[in-house]
């Protein structure tokens, strides 16, 4: 068995088993209970520019890839439409034919309403599939995408709401049949839900202060087998905050920090979603002190020289006992101030030179626009 064969294993076997026993999956440390859902890709980081911020993106000022951190921030966004393109080569330290790819835009429909869409690709490449006896059993493409709508809308001055709907594919294997194993496809739904704040900070150096909370991924548990299988998806509750501090008129800071914690049973899978994400929060078999290593940290700074060019750090901070990813990241960017942008992010583990997530590169492009009106006005 490949590397590829291997992390197909991992996660075709997340979506059958029960995520919540410790030690399922390859003999794992049973005092490690690591929360495993199915479709886990739609956690995955799709642009550069928060991906550089240690995932810290909550509170991060809006761009054409806002709807994928917090749907409530897209209303915020200046220009009246735009989009983007983000491609990503996954886990290049094992395999070199997985990429993720994200499509997003929005439209401003009036100062208070926005609408925004993506969708977001995840391609593992090609795989031979072999039975028990080393017979094979075909080749297949794995590959997962979701297609996303949001509304946005500003409630006050400083305060906005958002609500993304969600469709949500996963094929890993095909129509595969092996054994009492007989796989399929995942077609499902969940919603997002987002807040946002934001108030301009009026002080000897301007200055602004950000505060969100979204809820996404809330959906049905679903299933790579039978309805005797049925796992949770990854919903995921996230705290951000970002304090922007312009040093002169050339020359800004942003702090950035994110909370994120899976709405998702540590122990038992037998649970309602509702029952599950609200129970999250006290099932741990430890107590307080396990729920406390539930949450993971992200952090980042970003620095902008005339809004033009950016240079961006951040990390990211899981516990051991709960996944164990330790990462620096860093980036890049640059904007033309009508119109385009490109940003770059770069990914270094802290805890293993040989983390599969080591070298992790993403590129991004931003185009975003004004209506010729607003064009003329500014010009």
């Amino acid at each position: 068995m490949n590397r590829k064969h291997l992390i197909l294993l991992l996660l075709f076997s997340a979506g059958m088993v029960r995520a919540q026993q410790p030690g399922i999956i390859l003999g794992s440390d049973t005092t490690f209970r690591v929360i495993t859902t199915a479709v886990p890709f739609l956690l995955i980081s799709p642009d550069a520019r928060a991906s550089a911020l240690g995932d810290a993106g909550a509170a991060l000022s809006p761009d054409a890839n806002a709807a994928f951190w917090n749907p409530a921030k897209v209303v915020f966004l200046e220009d009246s439409y735009g989009g983007g393109l983000s491609w990503t080569p996954w886990l290049g330290k094992i395999v070199n034919d997985m990429w993720i790819a994200y499509l997003p835009g929005f439209y401003k429909i009036s100062r208070e309403q926005a609408i925004a869409g993506s969708l977001k690709y995840f391609d593992l490449g090609n795989i031979s599939f072999r039975g028990s006896g080393n017979e094979p059993l075909g080749d297949f493409n794995p590959r997962e995408l979701a297609f996303d709508i949001t509304y946005s809308r500003m409630l006050t001055e400083s305060f906005s709401v958002g609500l993304t709907g969600r469709y949500i594919y996963s094929n890993l294997t095909g129509s595969l049949q092996s054994g009492t194993v007989d796989a399929r496809p995942i077609n499902s739904v969940a919603v997002d839900l987002g807040v946002f704040y934001t108030k301009p900070m009026q002080s000897a150096q301007t200055s602004n202060l950000a505060l969100a909370a979204v809820i996404s991924n809330i959906g049905p548990k679903v299933s790579y087998t039978d309805n005797a299988n049925r796992n949770f998806i990854p919903t995921n509750l996230r705290l951000g905050a970002a304090y922007t501090r312009d040093v002169d008129p050339f020359n800004s800071f942003t702090f950035l920090l994110d909370l994120n914690k899976l709405m998702v049973p540590t122990i038992n899978n037998n649970q309602s979603v509702l029952g599950g994400m609200f129970g999250s929060f006290t099932d741990a078999p430890d107590g307080f002190a396990e729920e406390i290593k539930e949450f993971i940290l992200n952090s980042g700074v970003e620095y902008w020289y005339n809004k033009t060019f950016a240079a961006r750090i951040g990390y990211f901070l899981e516990s051991k006992e709960k996944g164990n990813r330790k990462y620096m990241t860093l980036g890049l960017g640059f904007r033309n101030q009508k119109s385009f942008g490109i940003d770059v992010a770069y990914l270094v583990p802290t805890n293993s030179r040989e983390n599969p997530l080591a070298e992790t590169l993403r590129f991004s492009l931003l185009f975003q626009v004004k209506k010729a009106a607003e064009e003329s006005v500014t010009d």
